[in-house]
């Protein structure tokens, strides 16, 4: 495929999902349980970032795991005893729930160890010879985000649009920008939701640093030429290879479009991100949604909220 100006750009079909990281947010509970493994209602959070892949034409997912994390490949991969024990009760959905996710979704599942935890630039360097020379998604292993259409199919478009990397951003409040990144943009014309990237820096210190309230939030589209970059970046911010400082290599040499994209997005990495992806997916559940509502309309007239 070609983008407006005539370049022919290489599909996107590969994405990295990052969940190696030890959680310290979620303790005590992730001393025992991968944080990504974490219900959002009756599901993993894991899960929602494979569907959100696959939905958006990506056929095989690498996900970069650590010690204590198997649990994530166990539960995508195919359960017969389940199976057999609700095709016994004639349980046709269920078994048809358990079959989806044995295939996760359409997509190819993949696991890695990232032996040290040395960044998420690093992390993402472990995909090298599983990316090769194609582009690729990379869907933090924090972040949640309910939307209507993919997010990642939003940035697709934007990719094969502008024909260049892609982050997924969205304005954060001043105080919460130390938490994350700050990035330097200028608009494109015709977009009300698309910036080209001039500059960027992981969790500015003061206020001074800080080029704007945007921050990248849990999506990139990233092309190959990445991978030389991240082995040429120094340790960064917490004395780790940051993903932020190659991309900002990259933003400046090839050129990058940050997408203000379309949904909500939760921080999984604290409890209160968690709670809240919890009650929103509960909320608009097909089969819960209603007795759950009651439920909060019940409670918060109980706590004299209403």
């Amino acid at each position: 495929m070609s983008n407006g100006n005539g370049k022919t750009m290489p599909r996107m079909r590969k994405a990295v999902i990052p969940a190696a990281g030890l959680g310290t947010r979620m303790l005590p509970i992730a001393r025992a349980v991968p944080k990504e493994m974490l219900p959002i209602v009756d599901r993993p959070a894991v899960s929602y970032l494979v569907e959100e892949a696959a939905k958006s034409g990506i056929e095989d997912i690498l996900i970069i795991t650590g010690r204590g994390k198997g649990a994530m490949e166990d539960y995508f991969d195919y359960s017969p005893e389940y199976e057999v024990h609700f095709a016994a009760k004639g349980k046709d959905g269920a078994v048809a729930e358990m079959r989806k996710t044995g295939d996760a979704y359409g997509a190819r599942v993949y696991f890695i160890r990232q032996k040290e935890a040395r960044g998420l630039g690093h992390a993402v360097g472990c995909a090298r010879s599983f990316i090769g020379d194609e582009p690729f998604a990379v869907l933090y292993g924090d972040d949640i985000i309910f939307s209507e259409k993919p997010v990642v199919a939003q940035m697709i478009e934007s990719y094969e649009r502008y024909g260049r990397a892609v982050c997924g951003v969205k304005p954060v409040p001043e105080e919460l920008v130390f938490k994350y990144c700050s990035l330097k943009t200028h608009t494109i014309e015709g977009s009300d939701n698309e910036f080209f990237v001039d500059d960027m820096i992981e969790k500015p210190q003061t206020r001074e640093q800080m080029f704007s309230n945007y921050s990248i939030l849990g999506r990139v589209l990233l092309t190959p030429e990445i991978f030389d970059i991240i082995d040429a970046t120094s340790p960064g911010a917490g004395g780790e290879i940051q993903l932020t400082d190659a991309m900002r290599t990259l933003a400046q040499r090839d050129g990058m479009t940050a997408l203000d994209f379309e949904g909500t997005r939760f921080d999984l990495g604290s409890k209160l991100g968690f709670l809240s992806a919890n009650v929103t997916r509960a909320f608009d559940d097909p089969e819960l949604g209603e007795d759950f509502r009651e439920f909060l309309r019940g409670f918060a007239k109980e706590k004299g909220i209403i």
